[in-house]
């Protein structure tokens, strides 16, 4: 490789891997340290093998893989708290990291305290750290907590502040794994909104998360961890609909349909949004649960919504899943260009229609989804709203009916 190649490189891993002892019971740790030369008496793991990874400054990868994968292990090598056993790793820049809840955390530090400490792990003086203290509080939003020791916080209080700092210091590459689902809606959507401005400055992120749309909407290229090796690398939406595939390969047995109901959601607080309600009509009948005829069934989904104070009018998204729970289409405004409305109070209204509804025989369920202007941060899901019971005339197989013409 080029010595300009290896400049441009963020991260470059070669050969990477991790591996752990494990032992069948506690004497055999003191027999291997005694006889180990003769004889092993440990078994070994290797969390994460053979990792070949290039990312370049100002990319935005996207993480994922099943729980046990070796996900949070290559992202603690990253961040230089884990040792690789094997192969290099090459980081360059500054790393901030959102690892597991609380890490790099003193319990006994009160929330200011921690701010410098970790600061100053990430390089920062202490006069600068002066200079950022009002945007970390004003961010964090804890109020008088910040004075108190951490171990009085909630998870949700842990989260604010690590992200507050993490990205107060102006990392060259921030690390964030599956951390941000621990915070509130209006924290979540103040965080994604500074992700995204850390994206256009250029920075590096490497996003975990078990979410393919987030996923997909931040990260111009994404990772597939499984079983500790390297699975995928390339763009996110091809990366994403591969792992997507395999999960819906394995899906099991789900909750009956129909079992959430949007009815009884609440009212939007500041900085978030909810769903109301949730309908369907078809064949002049109204309702969560419809009988359609394929591709003859007009189909109408109304979804309403109220947003919080302050927050831009948010994008309505539809999804819609088989029996085994495998989506198989989605729909929304944001993607089809169309840009919604709300009153005073917030509260506003999104109806789509489906001509000649195409799936065919079978039973699907709906998923909505209330998601911000962007299209990147989700307010509010709300699982197996609608329920569509689908007959058809003749005996076409498969999923849908495709337009078409014949010509003899």
């Amino acid at each position: 490789m080029s010595s300009e190649i290896v400049e441009e490189l963020a991260i470059e891993a070669r050969g990477l891997g991790k591996s752990y002892w494990l032992y069948e019971k506690p004497a055999d740790r003191l027999k291997q340290l005694m006889w180990g030369r003769w004889h092993r008496y440990y078994r070994e793991f290797w969390a994460l093998r053979d990792i070949d990874l290039g990312i370049r400054h100002g990319e935005v990868v996207g993480v994922v893989g099943r729980n046990g994968a070796g996900k949070s292990t290559l992202l603690q090598m990253v961040c230089g708290t884990l040792p690789a056993s094997t192969g290099s790793l090459h980081v360059r820049g500054r790393v901030a990291a959102l690892l597991e809840l609380g890490a790099g955390f003193s319990p006994d530090f009160t929330g200011i305290e921690n701010i410098y400490m970790n600061a100053a792990i990430l390089g920062l003086k202490r006069s600068e750290v002066d200079a950022r203290l009002d945007d970390i509080l004003a961010f964090a939003d804890i109020g008088d907590f910040i004075r108190q020791p951490v171990k009085t916080y909630s998870s949700g209080m842990f989260m604010r502040l690590a992200f507050a700092v993490a990205t107060a210091v102006e990392p060259d590459i921030l690390v964030i794994d599956e951390a941000l689902s621990v915070g509130d809606g209006a924290f979540a959507r103040k965080s994604f909104d500074r992700i995204m401005k850390l994206k256009d400055a250029g920075k590096t992120i490497l996003f975990c998360s078990h979410s393919m749309y987030q996923v997909e909407a931040l990260c111009s290229r994404a990772m597939w961890i499984d079983g500790g090796t390297l699975r995928e690398f390339g763009p996110a939406a091809q990366v994403t609909s591969a792992y997507q595939a395999s999960l819906n390969a394995g899906v099991a047995a789900r909750t009956p349909l129909g079992a959430s109901s949007p009815d009884a959601l609440p009212a939007a607080g500041a900085g978030t949004g909810r769903i109301v309600k949730v309908s369907a009509s078809a064949d002049g009948v109204t309702g969560t649960e419809l009988d359609l005829r394929s591709a003859e069934s007009d189909l109408t989904i109304t979804v309403e919504f109220v947003i919080g104070p302050g927050l831009p009018v948010p994008a309505v998204a539809l999804g819609f899943s088989d029996s085994n729970g495998l989506t198989v289409a989605s729909t929304t405004t944001h993607n089809d260009g169309v840009t919604l409305n709300a009153d005073a109070q917030g509260h506003g209204k999104a109806a789509v229609c489906f001509p000649k509804f195409p799936l065919l025989k079978g039973q699907y369920s709906v998923t909505s989804f209330l998601i911000s202007e962007d299209g990147i941060h989700v307010y509010e899901q709300v699982e197996r709203c609608l329920v569509l019971n689908v007959t058809q005339r003749g005996l076409e197989q498969g999923l849908v009916t495709l337009a078409h013409e014949w010509e003899a």
